[in-house]
């Protein structure tokens, strides 16, 4: 029994080791936060942004392993989750950017010149599946 719990502790510190190198490695290759302090001239907040970033990956973990749940009125949900849709549209989009897929993708496929050709579809792709998603678990 001791073995199995360590053993499970082990593989649980492994994956947050996994998946913290990669969201520190996702934030140093896009340069969010000194392009951050950049737009908004406040390059003396740097260590308000790093506790910013510390504290939402602790407490959105911690938060993920007591599975707790919030009970708000959708006037309030609404502008929460279009803010938080946004926010990961951008990421996405940062991320692309920086690795220069789409133009990559564009000149494989042949479409070199209608690349907002693919962007209208990754655009309308992430729409449908989220109102899908959103509306099918919101009726079952």
């Amino acid at each position: 029994m001791t073995i199995k719990v360590l053993l499970i502790a082990f593989i649980g510190f492994g994956g947050g080791i996994t998946v913290g190198s990669g969201l520190v490695a996702l934030i140093t290759v896009l340069g969010i936060v000194p392009r951050l302090m950049q737009l908004s001239k406040t390059y003396s907040f740097i260590r308000s942004y790093e506790l910013s970033i510390i504290l939402g990956a602790v407490l959105g973990g911690w938060m993920n392993l007591r599975n707790a749940s919030f009970s708000f009125s959708p006037i309030i949900l609404a502008p929460v989750g279009l803010l938080a849709g946004i926010f990961v549209g951008m990421l996405a989009a940062a991320l692309t950017e920086v690795l220069n897929v789409l133009p990559i993708l564009a000149k494989r496929v042949g479409f070199g010149e209608k690349i907002i050709i693919i962007l209208m579809a990754i655009v309308f792709g992430k729409i449908s599946g989220s109102l899908f998603h959103w509306i099918y678990y919101i009726n079952h």
